[in-house]
């Protein structure tokens, strides 16, 4: 499952590909939580057999997930535990077993114990328990592409499906069409107790763009304005015959401010023209 693989001091397996990026972004361990320096990294030396299978280079037995692993922290070299507990630990002889490089007792790093299987109890992972990642920005951009998900294809299907990409233009069609409508802002002010319905109307009709998320209706704002006139409305017309001063209940009839709002002032000066504009007074209500 890895290409470059390291450890930590502690006997904790990653691909250098995967813990240095994790270490620039956090400096932490992902297993523990705990503080990680990429200088303290130990680089591994596993040995292959013949059909390309970790083996211990001593004992030539292959790894398995019942294997008990070690590796030695001065030279990286990987071996079976028995090997080394047969070799170095019994008769004392601290000594690589491939490039007799001297260690001591400690450098002997676990890997793998079988009798300690809670080492590698994923649930326990700081990073799974805090949902904490690394973000691959290739890796991103291939999920964009649909064949990203077909893990095993034929000859036949990978050329059905290039041909169908060819031709298709069908995601331009629907981006043409599918355009979602503008938002209106929502505050605190103008939000409805009830939503848009675009989730639903989106989850039952293909012509519109989807929605996933419930979001407040905005009243309109004239409902919401007239809500807060607490105050008459006052209107001057001007006249042929002189001034007309007008008192507008518009904190009693609902349909009052409306006409004040639009903004009321009559200019006759032909007998067939009429013009309408705010009055001083009403921009103070």
């Amino acid at each position: 499952p890895f290409e470059y693989p390291v450890c930590t001091p502690d006997g904790t397996v990653f691909d250098i590909l995967s813990i240095v990026p994790w270490i620039k972004k956090y400096g932490t361990n992902p297993i523990t939580g705990e503080k990680l320096d990429a200088k303290s990294l130990i680089k591994l030396n596993f040995a292959k057999n013949s059909e390309g299978k970790y083996h211990c280079p001593v004992l030539f037995t292959v790894f398995t997930n019942n294997s008990h692993i070690v590796a030695i922290k001065t030279t990286g070299n990987v071996f079976a535990y028995e090997a080394v507990e047969q070799l170095n630990i019994k008769p004392k002889c601290f000594k690589d077993l491939l490039t007799d490089e001297p260690f001591t007792r400690q450098d002997i790093v676990t890997l793998q114990d079988p009798t300690n299987l809670d080492k590698f109890n994923v649930s326990n992972f700081f990073h799974v328990k805090n949902n904490i990642k690394v973000v691959d920005p290739d890796e991103e951009k291939a999920k964009l592409d649909p064949s990203y998900y077909l893990k095993n294809t034929n000859t036949e299907t990978r050329e059905t499906l290039l041909e169908l990409y060819k031709e298709f233009k069908g995601d331009d069609i629907l981006a043409a069409t599918m355009k979602a409508p503008e938002k209106k802002k929502v505050d605190k002010l103008n939000a409805a107790h009830y939503s848009t319905g675009a989730v639903s109307a989106s989850f039952t009709s293909t012509a519109m763009v989807p929605e996933t998320t419930h979001e407040a209706a905005a009243i309109e704002d004239d409902v919401v304005r007239y809500q807060y006139v607490k105050k008459k409305g006052y209107v001057r017309l001007h006249t042929n015959k002189g001034d007309l001063n007008l008192e507008l209940h518009c904190d009693m009839v609902l349909c009052a401010p409306l006409p004040a709002a639009s903004n009321l002032s009559l200019d006759n000066k032909c007998s067939r023209s009429w013009q309408w504009k705010c009055p001083e007074m009403w921009s103070s209500v």
